[in-house]
């Protein structure tokens, strides 16, 4: 088995995680960095800090060059981060040491990996998000069909109260919602460009410091933090934990997926299945189980990523190294998890006669609660639970429907409402109406 399922050819279609795959490539993270050498270069030459003739000419190196990942091998683990033997190849490249001189200048190496690594998190937040409307796109309309469909709503593992299918489609999409919603906060908080110098004070890069890292945030389309977070890895937890949450929301998705679509029970239906080396009648939820998977791995990962953000004093190699073993694989759980959905929500099918089977198949135990809040009209609440608790336990071990028992009991009281699935679903249409309208609004 690969060392990562998100890089295997065998695994390749199980972990899907699109175009977010080529932004933790080495090539990525080189052009990347490149990126922000030329960005700095610029800045600096229009402030007057460097030649502007050097930093044009560092800004057509960086775009001209290509640089082999592994012709840095050596000294990136001889140094234990790759942007000396970046700019050491770089100013070779350009082959014009009066420009090549200028190339880095103030910097150190985490202003350089931090910013550029911020460039390629943009890309996966808008990544994530085109897929997560596409998940909306389609669970807008579902929710919206199905307001009024009862179905059995579950506690654990236990059937409680009626509610629709079109609520717990919604129960599914809301928080994707408020997910899209702090994208923007997200994006203007903690896209963060770096420029402190080698340990946060940016003393090489003089009086102008803080002009030059305004020119470069807005250079990149990054925002200026006005300090340095070289120690406070924060911004960074913050991206993480929305991506988290990506896969944990979709990771409920798939639970449930696994629940209405498992034998006995079939309220839905999924149009394609994984299928068994040996029992042929088998149609695995497999998309399904991959959600709940990430799900699980996002957040092991996030908690391995938080022990990485106390680093020691200015700068910690190993806190620094940690952040990089776990963050690409939370970034990639949730990319896997918006491309997997994104599926599996197109092949999600409700069984409606199921779920109207179920309402029979309970002996109407299901309106219970109902039936007590009726009784409470006349008797005490205490007594009219006891009540209903007996007939209850009268009608599971008979076999004879609540709504029998009920009426015979109390043949006053008009109770067909009672034990009517429609008129019991509480808020959940409105629930449901109520996302799908949010949902035609992105």
């Amino acid at each position: 088995m690969a060392a990562s399922l998100f890089d295997s050819q065998l695994y390749a279609n199980l972990f899907k995680t699109g175009d977010v795959s080529r932004l933790f490539s080495d090539s990525a993270e080189i052009r990347a960095m490149l990126l922000v050498e030329g960005a700095l270069a610029k800045a600096q030459g229009a402030m007057g800090l460097i030649p502007e003739d050097s930093a044009a000419a560092i800004g057509r190196a960086v775009m001209e060059v290509a640089l082999d990942p592994g012709a840095l091998t050596r000294e990136t683990g001889r140094n234990g981060v790759p942007v000396p033997a970046l700019v050491a190849a770089l100013r070779e490249e350009m082959n014009a040491p009066e420009h090549a001189q200028y190339v880095h200048w103030g910097a150190t190496s985490q202003d350089i990996m931090d910013t550029g690594l911020m460039l390629r998190l943009r890309q996966a937040l808008a990544a994530v998000e085109t897929d997560l409307k596409a998940i909306l796109a389609q669970l807008g309309p579902m929710a919206e069909t199905y307001a009024m469909q009862p179905i059995a709503g579950r506690t654990y593992g236990q059937i409680a109260t009626p509610t629709s299918y079109g609520a717990i489609v919604a129960g599914w999409g809301t928080p994707l919602l408020s997910l899209l919603e702090e994208l923007a906060t997200l994006r203007r908080s903690c896209l963060l460009v770096s420029l402190s110098g080698a340990a946060g004070t940016a003393s090489a890069l003089g009086h102008e410091a803080a002009d030059l890292r305004k020119r470069l945030a807005e250079g990149l389309a990054l925002t200026d933090p006005k300090r340095s977070w070289h120690s406070d890895r924060t911004p960074v937890l913050r991206i993480a934990d929305w991506f988290t949450r990506v896969s944990v929301c979709l990771g409920k998705l798939g639970n449930d997926v696994i629940g209405l679509s498992q034998s006995c029970v079939g309220e839905i239906n999924l149009s394609s299945g994984g299928a068994s080396s040996t029992m042929p009648q088998k149609q695995n939820p497999v998309s399904a189980s991959a959600l709940v998977a990430l799900a699980h791995q996002a957040s092991a990962q996030l908690s391995a990523l938080h022990t990485s953000a106390s680093p020691q004093h200015q700068r910690d190699g190993a806190s620094w190294f940690g952040e990089w073993l776990s963050l690409p694989q939370i970034v990639f759980c949730a990319a896997s998890a918006a491309q997997t959905a994104k599926g599996l929500t197109g092949e999600i099918s409700p069984n409606t006669g199921q779920m109207d089977a179920v309402f029979e198949g309970t002996g109407a135990t299901i309106f219970a609660e109902a039936l007590t809040f009726e009784l409470a009209r006349v008797m005490r609440r205490p007594e009219a639970q006891a009540a209903v608790k007996t007939l209850c336990q009268t009608a599971l071990s008979t076999g004879r429907p609540l709504q029998d028992l009920a009426t015979e009991a109390y043949p006053d009281l008009d109770l067909d409402p009672v034990f009517s699935a429609q008129t019991q679903l509480g808020q959940s249409p409105q629930e449901a109406r109520s996302f799908a309208e949010a949902c035609k609004a992105l």
